[in-house]
């Protein structure tokens, strides 16, 4: 009867111990990637009354408590408003490192950026990844991620050019393109309606100043507004049938206005007197200004009579009446083709370009289409592929760890992606507090891979874990504990009354 007594206080004891378990449990309901606790008892060996081998004659001695082992099974997930709230989805454990380099194993994501750059958890532990194109497991860091500025080298413009318009009539279209230390640019182009049936003269210039050369200088449209041809125009050198010398240059911008193979003939009519000769090729060329004429004057030549200089002519030597001059000029039409543009001395010694030239992209299937419609002229769209230096914004982790940065120069890059650790026997994993585990001799060594990867699981993004405390299984366990403590606790007293009755029986 004795042993009786305790016999119910192992059962006492193993209750309280379960009590305890539940508790720690409910409390830990919020906590952020808690995994319960699960009490499993175990009879005391037995004795046996008749001293046999046999058994059965045993009488048990009492309760103990076995094991009280961690439940690994999945929490449900919260959404957050953190890129950097991670839950794991499936199996396996966040790697971070402390201070001393200990690594501990946690399910509670909730991770930010310390001031040192360092991707850590609520205890400034450093979580645990691979740096880009780095097989090594080390600290994820993002204080240097920066976004290197790309010099232009293609565009493309999308527009439509008014075949309505008049002669001699421009329009413009400019866009930001960035140089190889990322400084921006205005590159215009300027489209001026030429005298030919729907051609018009292009010439484009990098923050006004005129391209150091330019392959083509015009588009050419057909009948339905499509664009049919390029063509590329020059003026040759000029010769005259007397003594006197000159010289001709193209007005900035105005390359365009040449748009047709011919000559513009020039005739000395008498004293500071000069027309064009009939037989010009450009019928519409006037000269618009010219003074005292002697060695060194100048002229003022308007091509397509819409007014303003196109060409101006340097005179030398001595002209004599009716002397005439010529200046010649080319025109090569070919099928749409890239138009190509090399600028130089930007400053710093910054580039544009791939070596030094621009190419407009009027073939490739992501060309902008350009049309001469009977339509008001407008810009559609205007495209590069250049930009400048950008800085951090904000990150994203993918399924698979990947940490994407977004720049403030609107491109992304990877920073790293995480690890995640899992264990031959994890149930064998020692609780450190904190929400930290560490690997034991039992729980074996960490077994590292990316989520997703070696049947771990995946990590989704502004989410955490909760606890996967289930309230209602543990009011059912409280109950059932309750009533086993109440139970044993009845048990002492009945032993007690037994043992008050034997004593009284001398009396």
């Amino acid at each position: 009867m004795g042993s009786a007594l305790w016999i119910a206080i192992s059962g006492l004891n193993a209750s309280s111990k379960q009590m305890d378990v539940i508790g720690n449990n409910i409390a830990n309901a919020n906590t952020t990637g808690f995994k319960s606790g699960k009490m499993y008892f175990a009879n005391v060996l037995s004795q046996s009354l008749s001293g046999g081998s046999a058994g059965s004659m045993q009488i048990g001695q009492g309760v103990t408590v076995a094991d009280v082992a961690t439940q690994f099974s999945q929490g449900s997930l919260e959404s957050t408003s953190s890129s950097l709230d991670l839950a794991i989805d499936g199996g396996g454990f966040f790697i971070v490192e402390d201070a001393d380099g200990s690594q501990c194993y946690t399910r509670a994501g909730a991770f930010h950026i310390d001031g040192e750059g360092y991707l850590v958890d609520i205890n400034d532990f450093r979580v645990q990844g691979y740096a880009p194109a780095s097989p090594a497991l080390g600290d994820i860091n993002t204080r240097n991620a920066q976004s290197a500025p790309v010099a232009t080298t293609s565009f493309s413009v999308g527009l439509n050019l008014d075949a309505r318009t008049a002669t001699g009539s421009t329009f413009y279209s400019s866009q930001t393109v960035y140089d190889s230390l990322g400084a921006a640019h205005t590159l215009a182009t300027t489209y001026t309606k030429t005298e030919g049936d729907g051609e018009w003269g292009m010439s484009i210039t990098l923050d006004g100043n005129a391209a150091d050369t330019q392959n083509y200088t015009g588009l050419t449209f057909d009948g339905e507004g499509n664009l049919e041809h390029v063509y590329s125009s020059a003026m040759g050198t000029p010769t005259g049938s007397g003594s006197g010398t000159a010289t001709s240059t193209l007005a900035d911008g105005h390359d365009g206005q040449i748009y047709q193979a011919g000559n513009l003939v020039l005739r000395r009519d008498g004293v500071d007197v000069w027309s064009v000769h009939s037989t010009s090729d450009y019928e519409n060329a006037t000269i618009t200004s010219y003074g005292t004429l002697g060695s060194d004057d100048t002229l003022a030549i308007d091509l397509d009579g819409a007014g303003g200089a196109d060409i101006t002519v340097t005179l030398g030597g001595t002209w004599a009446a009716n002397d005439t001059l010529t200046i010649p000029f080319t025109s090569t039409e070919v099928d749409p083709a890239d138009i190509n543009v090399s600028f130089s001395g930007l400053a710093n010694g910054a580039t544009i370009g791939a070596s030094g030239m621009l190419s407009w992209d009027l073939t490739s299937a992501d060309a902008e289409t350009i049309s001469g419609y009977a339509s008001t002229s407008t810009v559609k769209a205007l495209v590069n592929d250049g930009y400048p230096s950008g800085v951090l914004k904000s990150l994203a982790i993918e399924k698979d760890g990947t940490i994407t940065g977004y720049f403030t120069n609107g491109q992304t890059a990877s920073l790293g992606q995480l690890a995640l650790a899992d264990f031959p026997n994890p149930w064998g994993l020692q609780k450190m507090g904190s929400n930290l585990f560490s690997s034991t001799l039992t729980s074996g060594q960490a077994i590292v891979n990316t989520p997703g990867a070696g049947g771990l699981g995946e990590v989704s993004s502004n989410s955490l874990e909760m606890a996967n405390t289930d309230i209602g299984t543990e009011f059912i366990n409280m109950i059932t504990a309750q009533r086993a403590y109440q139970a044993n606790a009845k048990v002492i007293t009945t032993t007690d009354d037994m043992m008050t009755a034997l004593m009284n029986i001398k009396r």
